[in-house]
């Protein structure tokens, strides 16, 4: 991360990972045809956000074994139940968390697209 005073960019949070690099700048495009959104690169992830989050890109290698680059989590106001989803977590009352994980730029699809366009409209 930066350590000079700047605030973190993403590719110092992705330094030594291109791939999750590449799959972070998927989301981005993806995010950014949606509208505005404020980005905030932080220690753990990077942070989506209107007047609430509503997604979140981050390397699993830091925290467990893992191959994966990038997990994509969406905050959403109910389930999704798909064989990409590989967790769901149910944090608050209104909110179900779907960890995607993302291994090349392309996954960022219509699929992924439109949970990211529900997420964005219900962060408004």
């Amino acid at each position: 991360m930066a350590d000079d005073g700047e605030p973190p960019t993403p590719e110092d949070f992705f330094d030594g990972s291109p791939d999750g690099l590449a799959v972070f700048r998927a989301v981005e495009r993806a995010v950014g045809d949606l509208g505005p959104a404020d980005v905030s690169v932080m220690r753990s992830q990077i942070r989506f956000r209107r007047r609430t989050g509503f997604a979140y890109v981050w390397r699993p290698g830091r925290y467990v074994r893992s191959a994966v680059p990038a997990v994509l989590s969406i905050a959403l106001p109910h389930e999704i139940v798909s064989p990409r989803v590989k967790e769901v977590v149910h944090p608050s009352a209104r909110t179900w968390m779907h960890h995607v994980e993302l291994r090349d730029p392309a996954e960022v699809d219509d699929e992924v697209r439109r949970w990211l366009a529900e997420a964005y409209d219900d962060a408004g």
